[in-house]
């Protein structure tokens, strides 16, 4: 199976933007701009890298109409095109068809996270391959021969995802498996006869599984002692061996090759950092290895079998973040970005490593070098242990003109803040907020031993990381310690919550993005597909029957008395990790307590904000809260 290969949309030229200054000129406060978000959101994002089937175009999903649409990019240059026109919900490119310009995409219903699989047709005509009430269907892959693909849908089992190949002349769903347990396809052996399931036992220990389609067996392939995590990756050509990453016997995660015959492994690639996937080119030339280094994602790619290191294009002060292959493997389509730029969409030949730009993202009337570089700074926290984090500083931040500052909390359980572009994060710096992106204990990517700090500690151990931060941020002399606030989506949004209710002097304001604000009706309430997920989030956060006492306590909702600072809190109506009366609840607790609470809904997303005119709306009134808050007079923000 070849893997589906997308860019994440949380989600980087080999000469300047037009306009641009050199990164290492000195900008001063005073050359700087306050840009509107307006400005900010003409920029563009954009993800997805398939070929057309005669290499000349490049399949993408691109927010530039306000809503992600599909469009086609001309390998040779020129204006892209829009292949679809939705007005309402986001087309997430899936890739084209290997024989025509038919392509593949996945669609919910405002946010609701129920995907349909859907082809373009040549005509321009809609097909759903997946129709129906309720289910939600996932793109699997292509299958090495090029002749099938594979999908996965819960219509017959909202909490498990049965396995179909499908025919790309009849469209027919071919049932290849059927689950009952919750295994998640890990990869499609060449000939089609074996699939690699894996399964979750804890969020720190999972196995993987080989299923043989002709006589119906299930085989254990890893079996092990205590907590270990594998992760299918692929197959060898030649279906004999496995690609999966591990963490046995090690802190972070590394490449090995399990020969399916007698049981062997290898380590192919292994480093002091976490490898989070590896693939193979469409023609098996080059393998792709993907490394999370402090906080970036370091591609290494390679010349297959013999693993001959192959350089992949430098672009200075921008890192490479992935790259597609065409289907004779001539070319790579790759994007790269920082801080300041957003993903910028780049093709390069690999027989003579000329690289030509497609597409510049960034609003051509923003000055990059206005912008700010994430720099990675670690602090000691509390109890000694070394935190790391992503440091945004305001031009013209200075010991004698301090600004405000934010910790800014990262989705979770888990999850990492990572180097990159954020419009959100560029425009509150740009208008003078200091930002600290803390990977608190908890997080992904700093080794096993440092995520498992927080089982069944949230809202406690990794909270006081996020105090004991403010002392990093006031130690650097040009952040004001009294004007020091919180903000965090998802698990970010519930440790803003937790911060206000359990640390209630500890921050100026707090803006929660769709925060759990009560632990057991969360945990009862997941979504019906995460069923595999459901005992591995128990074990981790705590279950909502045996540990209901526990959950209480670290619940928000139940101590909402104490919360005695300004809150904004901002939830899509249609969001179903996050429900609604999580945050309706929240609120309504804390204004009865007469504390300033500002509240937006937004009726047509779930669980975050992809529609441009959201963003806008959501984005301004942050700012405008956090003015009032944090750039008022003392009383402004004093209990």
């Amino acid at each position: 199976m070849r893997r589906s290969i997308s860019v994440a949309l949380v989600l980087t030229m080999l000469v300047p933007l037009a306009g641009c200054r050199q990164a290492d000129e000195t900008v001063t406060a005073q050359d700087v701009p306050q840009y509107a978000i307006q400005q900010f959101l003409e920029s563009t994002s954009v993800f997805g890298s398939s070929f057309s089937p005669d290499g000349s175009k490049i399949l993408v999903s691109s927010d530039e109409s306000g809503v992600y649409n599909a469009y086609a990019i001309p390998v040779d240059g020129g204006t892209p095109v829009q292949l679809t026109s939705s007005e309402d919900d986001a087309v997430l490119v899936a890739g084209y068809f290997r024989g025509d310009e038919r392509f593949l995409y996945l669609k919910d219903q405002g946010g609701n996270e129920l995907n349909h699989l859907y082809v373009h047709e040549l005509d321009g005509s809609i097909t759903d391959l997946t129709p129906g009430d309720s289910l939600k269907a996932t793109f699997l892959g292509w299958a090495d021969d090029d002749q099938t693909f594979f999908v996965g849908t819960n219509e017959r089992d909202n909490r498990f995802f049965d396995i179909f190949e499908v025919s790309p002349e009849s469209y027919d769903l071919t049932l290849i498996y059927q689950d009952e347990t919750g295994y998640q396809l890990s990869a499609v052996s060449p000939d089609k006869q074996w699939l690699v399931f894996s399964r979750p036992n804890t969020t720190n220990d999972n196995d993987l599984f080989l299923y043989d389609r002709a006589t119906e067996e299930m085989r254990h392939l890893t079996p092990h002692e205590g907590d270990v995590s594998y992760s299918g990756q692929m197959f060898s050509p030649d279906g004999t061996s496995v690609y999966m990453t591990t963490d046995e016997g090690s802190e972070y995660a590394y490449l090995v090759r399990l020969n399916l015959a007698n049981g062997g492994s290898e380590v192919v690639y292994q480093t002091d950092w976490d490898v989070w996937f590896a693939y193979l080119s469409r023609q098996d030339q080059y393998m792709v290895v993907g490394v999370n280094e402090d906080a970036r994602t370091v591609l290494n790619m390679f010349r297959y079998p013999g693993m001959q290191p192959v350089e992949l294009p430098d672009l200075p002060g921008l890192d490479v973040t992935s790259a597609g292959f065409s289907p004779d493997d001539s070319r790579i389509a790759f994007y790269a970005s920082s801080s300041r730029s957003p993903r910028d969409l780049h093709v390069q030949e690999l027989a003579t490593g000329e690289t030509s730009s497609l597409m510049s993202t960034l609003n051509a009337d923003i000055d990059a070098s206005h912008l700010v570089d994430g720099q990675v700074v670690r602090f000691s926290s509390y109890d000694g242990v070394e935190i790391p984090g992503i440091l945004y500083r305001p031009h013209g931040a200075t010991p004698e003109s301090p600004v405000p500052g934010l910790v800014w909390v990262h989705g979770g359980p888990g999850g990492q803040s990572r180097l990159g572009y954020s419009n959100l994060v560029q425009y509150l710096v740009n208008h003078g907020y200091a930002v600290y992106a803390i990977n608190n204990r908890g997080s992904t990517g700093y080794g096993k031993t440092f995520y498992r700090m927080d089982d069944k500690r949230h809202g406690d151990s990794d909270l006081d990381d996020c105090v004991a931060s403010k002392m990093m941020l006031a130690e650097t002399g040009w952040v004001d310690p009294e004007r020091i606030g919180i903000i965090g989506g998802s698990y970010g949004g519930y440790m803003v919550l937790a911060a206000l209710a359990f640390r209630p002097e500890e921050f100026a304001a707090g803006v929660d993005l769709f925060g759990i604000s009560n632990w057991i009706r969360t945990l009862e309430s997941i979504p019906p597909w995460w069923e595999s997920f459901r005992e591995a989030l128990y074990t981790e956060m705590g279950d909502p029957e045996a540990d209901r006492e526990m959950l209480e306590a670290k619940s928000p909702l139940f101590h909402s008395g104490n919360i005695v600072r300004p809150l904004m809190v901002l939830q899509g109506a249609n969001d179903p990790r996050v429900i609604q009366p999580e945050s309706d609840d929240i609120v309504e607790a804390v204004r009865a307590s007469g504390v300033p609470v500002e509240y937006l809904v937004f009726e047509d997303e779930g669980h975050g904000f992809l529609k441009k005119e959201n963003q806008e709306e959501g984005w301004e009134a942050i700012l405008r809260f956090l003015d009032t808050h944090l750039k008022g007079a003392e009383e402004a923000y004093a209990p």
